[in-house]
């Protein structure tokens, strides 16, 4: 976040330009890797005004702010989806600010299908995560941008899930969590299950992988679900 040099900084910033030029929605509903509620009950922020929950930036500023119209239009659509969801108020974590433990990839693949109808109200469904994340191995490699075996594997793994036909594409990002250099890429599927919700809100849309960059023992792969005019997840 504070070396402006990086490539995944300026790749977020283009999609933070397309954002407000073309697709310009209505409003924002995030899913971020860094909010993990109950154990069978998916938790959406109602604040209106909202503070950063500062992890580890502990100087940022990001003055924001929410909507309870669109909080309860999220919980309405996965309450009659049959999914258990209670609002709270809460700050911001880092998975929403800075770039802008259930394991059942199918229940957060239905999780995405019950808000996909909000995109008919041109709300723009954005998932926050990392397509490779394990800090474990991150201080070994941090001086080296070298990508470790598994960051290659795996991240050519999920754009192959992440593309598949839709029909095909929910076993395969299932399978994805099965895989062997999974847990080496994941040591925890937190930063990886957003992508099931984004793939899941997309409906028959296509998902695209837009750019990658592999490094150490992190990937920075940033993807698509449909076209920009009616893009489901960025």
């Amino acid at each position: 976040m504070y070396d402006v040099e990086h490539p995944a900084y300026k790749e977020l910033g283009k999609i933070g330009k397309e954002i407000t030029t073309k697709v310009k929605p209505r409003a924002v509903v995030v899913f971020s890797a860094h909010w993990q509620g109950g154990d069978d009950t998916v938790q959406v922020n109602t604040a209106e005004m909202t503070e950063l929950i500062y992890d580890h930036y502990y100087k940022e500023k990001y003055p924001n702010v929410g909507s309870k119209e669109i909080a309860n239009k999220v919980l309405d659509a996965l309450q009659q989806a049959g999914i258990k969801a209670e609002g709270v108020k809460r700050g911001l974590d880092h998975g929403v600010w800075a770039s802008f433990k259930c394991e059942d990839p199918m229940q957060h693949y239905r999780l995405g299908e019950a808000v996909s109808k909000l995109r008919e109200e041109n709300i723009l469904i954005i998932v926050s995560g990392m397509a490779v994340h394990n800090l474990r191995d991150f201080r070994f490699t941090f001086n080296d941008a070298r990508p470790l075996p598994y960051t290659v594997s795996f991240d050519e793994a999920l754009k192959d899930a992440a593309t598949k036909p839709p029909a095909e594409r929910p076993q395969a990002l299932v399978d994805l969590l099965k895989r062997g250099d999974a847990r080496q890429a994941h040591p925890y599927f937190d930063h990886l299950l957003p992508i099931h919700v984004g793939a899941g809100a997309a409906g028959e849309d296509r998902g695209e992988r837009l750019w990658t960059l592999k490094e150490g023992s992190m990937s920075w792969a940033q993807y698509r679900f449909g076209e920009v005019a009616n893009a489901s997840a960025l």
